[in-house]
């Protein structure tokens, strides 16, 4: 069971406001996981951007718990960066207002997060990591591209079995400013709406 907080936040994303266009570049992902799901087999999805800050690691904690949220079985949700830097704690931040459950496991220039969003389900857990960190996937995944930098920095993964760019404007913009937390709840609510429209398309 996911914590109500939370279930309640997806029940509340509307997916009629994405648009066909969006919807076009959604569905990669949609059939990579449903062709995980018709065979199944472990879906492994690990989400990159340039830092592995923000957008990433807010794209991971979404699609694992939408995940859950539909049922989906076998799904391992992973982010990395083309560099390390820290999960910016305004991205943490967000995610516990939503309704995960956020404690930070270690403190220091890249401290580790525990992102829990259900009672009896192994959190997620949050630093900043390389694609090549031994905490990723090394084979069989889809690399899903969250930044345009990472997108063109990074033409080819390995080990990717299918590699799908999903960009999103990064929130870094509004950093320091006084609409700084609305910018990032915004970003958030986008990659959740999308992230639910995605499994609520998968067929079990």
């Amino acid at each position: 069971m996911l914590f109500s907080k939370l279930s309640e936040k997806i029940d509340s994303l509307n997916t009629s406001i994405i648009s066909e266009e969006r919807k076009a570049v959604l569905q990669p992902l949609i059939d990579f996981v449903q062709s995980k799901v018709d065979v199944k087999q472990i879906i492994n999805l690990n989400f990159i951007c340039t830092h592995n800050s923000r957008r990433s690691h807010l794209s991971q904690a979404w699609a694992q718990v939408t995940g859950s949220y539909f049922g989906i079985e076998n799904l391992f949700c992973y982010s990395a960066g083309t560099e390390a830097t820290a999960l910016f704690p305004v991205a943490a931040k967000t995610l516990e207002n939503s309704g995960f459950k956020v404690e930070t496991l270690s403190q220091g220039e890249n401290p580790i997060y525990s992102i829990k969003y259900s009672e009896n389900q192994h959190p997620i857990i949050g630093f900043s990591k390389t694609i090549a960190s031994d905490f990723n996937p090394e084979s069989g995944f889809a690399a899903i591209m969250t930044c345009s930098s990472a997108d063109q920095g990074c033409p080819f993964i390995v080990g990717a079995e299918k590699r799908i760019p999903i960009t999103y404007e990064d929130p870094k913009v509004s950093d320091g400013k006084p609409q700084q937390a609305e910018k990032y709840e915004e970003r958030s609510i986008q990659i959740a709406t999308e992230m639910k429209f995605i499994f609520s398309q998968i067929k079990l």
